[in-house]
């Protein structure tokens, strides 16, 4: 039995947070009091088997993907393989660039699969996996900093949009970044694939060599980060609104980019109080500085504490 795992209702009596060292989750859900109650006894029974699975195939899971890497044998370490596997071959990724997507996602699916929920959700530090069943929908808050609560917009998932995951990338976050954007959000099909691509969105937004920008290599940081000697972003100093708007653009572009490929459904940059929003359908315009908006209030959200990791 795993006596390390954290199991409790949170004050409100209705979400359930759970903590295994580097894994802390936040969960709702809603519908019948019996059937939330089993769906929250099937998250515990999941959970506490989830990071010993992982740490099993952990050189494997922080070795760079590639064409010629063995399939990881976990159900979880699968599904992150498969979600950087598009990726793979364009730039330095390992499957830890989807382990906190891919958690949530096993989490909820547990918890769907031994209960009938109305909604649910399962918060892994900002990447999220949704379960909404028809008749019901979530709105979910979008941050302009992954540091600090700095709420700049929201966004309905309801049945028929083809969104189930929810991930958010950054510098200022729970995850080293090599670009320079202050947060990334991307929605997409499922919480694995939101998180690989908010990985790749996050390192686009970048102005490389620029002197106001520190970067150290990534074990100088975190010794066993998967990461390597590659350089993680440290500190970025004011920038002119051209320089916000290449920066904000080099990752829109990545990220319409993705969207045409059908990897992502929609996506949010920001950069020192900017923000640009790529949103579907796919229009083949130029993005020009009228694509930058400016923050708004979200009047609904669903909040949740972050956690930091080291990967990208």
């Amino acid at each position: 039995m795993n006596a390390r795992a954290t199991i409790r209702l949170l004050p409100d009596g209705r979400r359930l947070h759970l903590n295994d060292g580097p894994i802390d989750l936040i969960i709702g859900a809603d519908g019948a009091s019996e059937e939330v109650a089993r769906a929250y006894q099937a998250a515990a029974s999941r959970f506490v088997t989830i990071l010993d699975e992982l740490c099993e195939e952990l050189p494997l899971l922080r070795t760079r993907a590639s064409n010629n890497s063995p399939f990881p044998k976990g159900q979880i370490a699968g599904r992150m393989s498969e979600a950087v596997s598009p990726y793979q071959e364009r730039c330095f990724i390992t499957p830890m660039a989807a382990v906190a997507g891919a958690v949530a996602e096993a989490v909820l699916a547990a918890m769907t699969a031994a209960a009938e929920l109305q909604r649910a959700y399962v918060n892994n530090g900002g990447d999220i996996a949704l379960h909404v069943s028809p008749g019901h929908s979530y709105t979910v808050g979008m941050i302009e900093r992954a540091d600090t609560p700095s709420l700049f917009g929201k966004f309905d998932v309801s049945p028929t949009l083809p969104v189930r995951g929810v991930a958010t990338s950054g510098w200022r976050g729970r995850s080293f970044s090599l670009g320079i954007a202050d947060a990334v959000t991307v929605l997409a099909a499922s919480a694995p694939a939101a998180d690989a691509a908010a990985t790749i969105v996050a390192n686009a937004v970048n102005l490389p060599d620029h002197p106001a920008i520190t970067r150290v290599p990534a074990r100088e940081v975190s010794p066993d980060s998967d990461l390597l000697d590659l350089p993680v972003t440290r500190a970025v100093g004011a920038l002119c609104a051209q320089e916000i708007f290449e920066a904000l653009k080099a990752g829109a572009t990545v990220a319409r980019e993705l969207q045409a490929k059908g990897w992502i459904h929609a996506a949010a940059v920001c950069l020192q109080g900017q923000v640009l929003l790529v949103e579907p359908p796919l229009d083949p315009i130029e993005l020009k500085s009228a694509d930058i908006l400016p923050p708004v209030v979200a009047t609904e959200v669903n909040n949740a504490p972050s956690q930091r990791n080291t990967h990208a």
